[in-house]
C-alpha cells in the first residue's frame, strides 16, 4: 500500500514538472486561465540588454491556440496573456523609457496612439525588483496590466493594447531572439 503510494506521488511529481517550462531559472506553467479563457505557453524567451547581454526578464507568450505569426497574434481578438519575471532590479525611469521606445518604434504612421493616454500609462509604470512578476491580459477591447498581483492599468483601447503587445513581437521587438522564443523558436 506504501509502495502505490510512493508510486503515485512520484506520477503526479513527473507530471507537475511536465507541465512547466524552465528558462534561465524561471518557471512558467504550460498552461494559464484569464478571463475565463484557457491559453497554452506559446514560448517563453530572455530579454537581454547591450551588447553584454545581460539578463532583464524571461517573458512567456500565452495563446488560446498556439500561433508563431506575430501579425495573426497581433490582429486576433483571442485572449493573449504576456507574464514577465523580472531577473533584476530597473528603476521607473528606464522602465518608461523602454516602453516609450517600444510604443514609437511599433507605431509608426498610419498608427497613431493618443499621446496623453501613452503618458498616463507610463506615468503608471514602476520601478521593479528582481522576482517582480508582472502580466499583461490582453483582449479584444484592450489590455490589463498588473505587477505582483496589483493593477497598474486598465486600458481600454485596442489599438494601444496591440501595439503594447507589439513591442514583444511586433516589427521592432526588444530583441530579434526574444521575438522569435515568444513565437515557439528556440533559443
Amino acid at each position: 500500500m506504501v509502495r502505490k503510494w510512493i508510486l503515485a506521488a512520484a506520477a503526479l511529481t513527473s507530471l507537475s514538472a511536465a507541465q512547466a517550462a524552465e528558462f534561465d531559472g524561471v518557471i512558467m506553467p504550460d498552461v494559464r486561465v484569464a478571463d475565463g479563457h484557457t491559453m497554452q505557453l506559446n514560448g517563453i524567451g530572455l530579454r537581454t540588454y547591450s551588447l553584454l547581454g545581460i539578463p532583464v526578464y524571461v517573458a512567456g507568450l500565452y495563446l488560446e491556440r498556439r500561433n508563431d505569426d506575430p501579425n495573426a497574434i497581433l490582429h486576433s481578438p483571442e485572449t493573449k496573456l504576456l507574464q514577465v519575471r523580472f531577473l533584476r532590479d530597473v528603476d521607473a525611469a528606464d522602465a518608461r523609457e523602454a516602453w516609450r521606445d517600444g510604443l514609437e518604434q511599433n507605431c509608426k504612421s498610419p498608427c497613431s496612439l493618443d499621446p496623453a493616454g501613452v503618458e498616463r500609462f507610463l506615468a503608471a509604470v514602476p520601478s521593479v525588483r528582481e522576482g517582480d512578476e508582472s502580466t499583461l491580459v490582453f483582449t479584444a477591447k484592450g489590455v490589463r496590466v498588473t505587477l505582483n498581483g496589483h493593477l497598474i492599468g486598465n486600458i481600454a483601447d485596442p489599438q494601444f493594447a496591440r501595439v503594447m503587445l507589439a513591442t514583444f513581437i511586433g516589427a521592432e521587438p526588444p530583441t530579434p531572439q526574444l521575438k522569435r522564443e515568444l513565437l515557439g523558436g528556440t533559443p
